[in-house]
């Protein structure tokens, strides 16, 4: 055998298409941004997308609200 080849260890048996593979580097997921949702909030929602754009629309409701508040009491 020369120093190019390698002897092939790996026994038939090893099922390497169902090995899962961990991401390293910017593309790996982050723990800190997982939410768990309630069941019935996943009920309503199909994906992620859905939900946070229940959620930017739901800031800025808040955002708006703020803002009249203030300006109904002389705040600014």
């Amino acid at each position: 055998m020369s120093n190019n080849e390698t002897e092939d260890e790996l026994r038939p048996e090893y099922d390497l298409q169902s090995l899962q593979v961990r991401r390293l580097g910017s593309g790996r997921k982050k723990f800190s941004d997982t939410v768990r949702l309630e069941p019935d909030v996943v009920a309503a929602f199909p994906n992620a997308d859905s939900v946070n754009e229940a959620l930017r629309y739901l800031i800025e409701i808040a955002k708006h609200s703020a803002s009249l508040t203030q300006r109904s009491s002389g705040l600014r």
